[in-house]
């Protein structure tokens, strides 16, 4: 007996000495938010005050202390959201996920972001604040890199610690700019399509422009399997452990429209979510210089910010500033392709890929006149036919640093356009309103033209030089609006008012947000805080309850069961609203999806069709086709001498809408809330890991909101018939300029991306309620509220 009471008495304290030491290795893997901590290469003591939220206050004698300092902070709430950010570009994931992700560090070290960024810093001006300041941040990482407690995820997958350069700010630039791209998902299925089935086809799928009714006001063929290239692509973005940038919402409400007569700024990117969440906010005051930012993780400057005196945001232009061309090669040489003065030898480069635990890979990359050759870098591409990729962003001279520095030292609104002019790539909305009572818009981008008659939505002629780019337009032929007489600016990601008469292509999305703001907008001209934080919250979709009486008005009404009957009288009452509580949303998203399953999936194919329903075109077309009696995508091509109508497709696809969800959630049709199948869990890159996901995701949580409405909780259709949303308001921001120390913010998880934070997650169920928090600009509530942490100089 005394030897059993031994043996428990050792397994006791063994417990407690492995308990305590557990407590006492995630206290130290904690961020330190107070104290002194010393740093080289500041010049005088500098002060962050980390307020309620974990939001960084930081108080410096110079711009470079802050910069140093800012860097630090950032660092140690988000060095791995750093680590796995720069790595995507050069194709070095597989060094620390192994093979698993080989396919992405193919794609990424091929089409040449890693070739532009290095082009790029040769460029840079050595001596230019932009790049002092860029520096200074770096020193603040690589002294926590160097110094700091290393966090938990580079312990589990074995990460080696490595300087940060400015090599890695522009590659992280680089595949954002890269994400914004909607062309690689789309053009080459379009072009399969069109070669399968016809130009008819394609008509109804509004590539030309004409769908997008609500646009934006200014005030001034070859035969080839190329779904594999958007298929690719598509699973590459879906798995990437960053996600991808979508859309986004904004609005800026000028003096005649707000009730205080000062300009109210609201913006809401629209981005895919994770955790952590894509933007860590920072505050930094200087005796000459005051910002309160959003900053991707591993960038110096913020591309969301604000001070007293101006804020600026932005939502994605969707502009096509990506074209494929199939080139043709010498008949025996597979290194000549033809050109228009004849042939020409591919650019060919080798790289190395280092995979953790298995061999080297060693990809040979060719490119042509007009860029990278996806088959050499995609798999199960065709040889034969060599698809090169032109990307404005790789083929335009990049000046993204001294762009947003501009855009975040502007002392003017001409300075702040300035800035705004320098993007080549991406295309983007960006957004301005100031103290002075200014309101305006600018989309960036190198827009430019083809012959009249280029379909550049779809696979193009590379040999003969008639499909080339012909001319690139002028920044002031971009679209753009400054002080309009409405009143206001907004963007929703939908198409812009046609240039010199032309009308700009590009992957817009439906009308129904923008349609929703400029509705709301247009209704009042007393808006303030308050109301404007209901606005960027709405759930109610403005084209929703009109489709819904199409598909109602094409519905066979004979023999329908009482609980179809239901359906239709919950549908026929229904404002367009997610709520939680709300049933219509339930069934109209069934119905939709499989209407769009019966009506195109039978022409593209499973896969194709999956892919299909990911892109924009694929949620831009569904009000316009069911509302055309007489589209040819109605007849289901594997019925032989049988021609289905549009009523025989709606018919069928309500009535197995309403089988699936009486077999899903049961035969009462009130039971079947939206609170039920819309749900959000923010998943980290190793939460995929079961026994890792509660430690690192967040939620999940039923969520409200859905696609295309103003609060965009976005998400995919499947056969489950469950909501999982992908994305969304990637934070949002309320600046008022009559109340600018009270402006409002939230973010989606938390500010820090350390798991073992108190500010991991403590804005999440905040978020999910619509509520918001301080973006605290005054010094003496900021110290009230926060933390200290000196800086001293080592």
């Amino acid at each position: 007996m005394k030897i059993i009471k031994k043996i428990l008495l050792i397994l006791l304290v063994l417990i407690v000495v492995l308990a305590i030491g557990l407590f006492a290795y995630i206290f130290h893997l904690k961020p330190k938010y107070e104290g002194e901590v010393e740093l080289k290469n500041i010049d005088k003591e500098t002060t962050v005050y980390f307020d309620d939220c974990g939001v960084p206050h930081i108080y410096a004698d110079s711009e470079k202390d802050a910069m140093t300092a800012l860097g630090y902070v950032h660092a140690q709430e988000r060095l791995w959201q750093m680590e796995l950010l720069r790595r995507i570009a050069p194709g070095r994931l597989s060094e620390i996920f192994g093979s698993v992700a080989l396919k992405n560090d193919k794609f990424f070290a091929g089409i040449g972001i890693e070739e532009a960024s290095a082009k790029a810093i040769v460029e840079l001006d050595k001596n230019s604040q932009s790049y002092k300041m860029a520096m200074a941040y770096l020193d603040g990482i690589n002294q926590y890199l160097d110094e700091g407690v290393t966090p938990v995820e580079f312990t589990l997958v074995g990460v080696k610690k490595e300087k940060f350069t400015i090599k890695d700010v522009y590659n992280i630039f680089g595949y954002m700019s890269f994400s914004f791209a909607m062309a690689q998902k789309t053009d080459p299925l379009l072009t399969d399509i069109r070669n399968k089935y016809g130009d008819a086809y394609l008509k109804d799928l509004g590539i030309e422009g004409e769908f997008n009714t609500t646009q934006l006001k200014s005030s001034k063929e070859n035969l080839g399997e190329y779904t594999e290239i958007a298929k690719s692509v598509a699973a590459l973005l879906d798995k990437s452990p960053i996600p991808p940038f979508i859309g986004s919402n904004s609005w800026v409400a000028g003096p005649h429209k707000t009730k205080s007569g000062k300009v109210i700024f609201a913006n809401d990117p629209h981005i895919g979510f994770s955790q952590p969440a894509t933007w860590y906010e920072a505050h930094l005051v200087t005796p000459k210089f005051e910002l309160y930012g959003c900053y991707l993780a591993g960038t110096p400057y913020p591309l969301l910010a604000h001070n007293h005196d101006y804020a600026y945001g932005l939502t994605m232009f969707e502009n096509d500033d990506i074209d494929f061309y199939q080139e043709k090669n010498k008949t025996g040489d597979a290194n000549q392709y033809q050109t228009p003065t004849g042939f020409s030898t591919y650019e060919i480069i080798k790289k190395t890929i280092k995979v953790k635990d298995t061999s080297d890979v060693v990809m040979t990359i060719k490119s042509s006149r007009h860029g990278p050759i996806m088959n050499d870098i995609l798999e199960r591409l065709d040889k034969k036919n060599p698809i090169a990729m032109s990307w404005t962003y790789t083929r335009e001279p990049i000046q993204i640093l001294d762009a947003v520095y501009g855009l975040s030292h502007a002392k003017s609104k001409a300075d702040f356009r300035n800035a705004v002019k320098l993007v080549a790539a991406p295309g983007l909305n960006v957004m301005y309103g100031d103290a002075k009572g200014n309101v305006g818009w600018w989309a960036t981008g190198k827009l430019y033209k083809h012959n009249k008659g280029v379909n550049s939505f779809l696979i193009l002629d590379g040999a003969s030089g008639k499909d080339d780019i012909v001319e690139y337009l002028d920044f002031d032929k971009n679209p753009s609006s400054e002080n309009p007489k409405w009143g206001y600016v907004y963007s929703a990601n939908n198409q812009p008012e046609a240039i010199d008469g032309y009308l700009y292509p590009g992957y817009y999305l439906p009308e129904d947000r923008a349609k929703r703001i400029s509705y709301l907008m247009d209704s009042k001209s007393d808006w303030d805080k308050e109301a404007i934080s209901k606005m960027i919250y709405d759930n109610t979709s403005s084209t929703a309850p009109t489709t819904v009486q199409n598909l109602i008005s094409s519905l066979d009404n004979s023999k329908l069961s009482a609980e179809e009957k239901q359906a239709i009288a919950t549908l026929k009452s229904w404002k367009g609203t997610t709520n939680l509580d709300d049933v219509a949303p339930t069934i109209y998203n069934k119905w939709i999806y499989l209407y769009l399953k019966n009506t195109f999936e039978d022409e593209m194919g499973v896969d194709s069709f999956d892919l299909f329903l990911g892109t924009h075109i694929g949620k831009q077309i569904i009000a316009r086709q069911i509302a055309n009696e007489n589209s040819v995508w109605w007849d289901n091509i594997k019925t032989k001498n049988i021609k289905e109508t549009r009523s025989e497709i709606v018919s069928k696809s309500f009535h197995d809408a309403v089988k699936s969800l009486q077999k899903q959630l049961g035969n009462s049709v009130l039971d079947w809330k939206w609170e039920k199948v819309h749900t959000v869990e923010h998943e980290h890159p190793l939460g995929k890991v079961a026994a890792l996901r509660k430690l690192f995701n967040v939620g999940p949580y039923a969520s409200p909101g859905s696609n295309e409405v103003i609060n965009n909780l976005f998400f995919g259709f499947s056969d489950e018939g469950k909501y999982y949303v992908k994305g969304g308001p990637s934070t949002r921001r309320i600046v008022d300029f009559s109340d600018i120390e009270n402006s409002w913010s939230i973010l989606p998880t938390g500010q820090s991306g350390n798991p073992f934070s108190k500010h991991y997650s403590d804005q999440a169920e905040m978020y999910n309620a619509g509520k918001f928090r301080k973006m605290k600009l005054n010094k003496e509530e900021i110290i009230k509220t926060s933390t200290k942490l000196v800086f001293v100089k080592k």
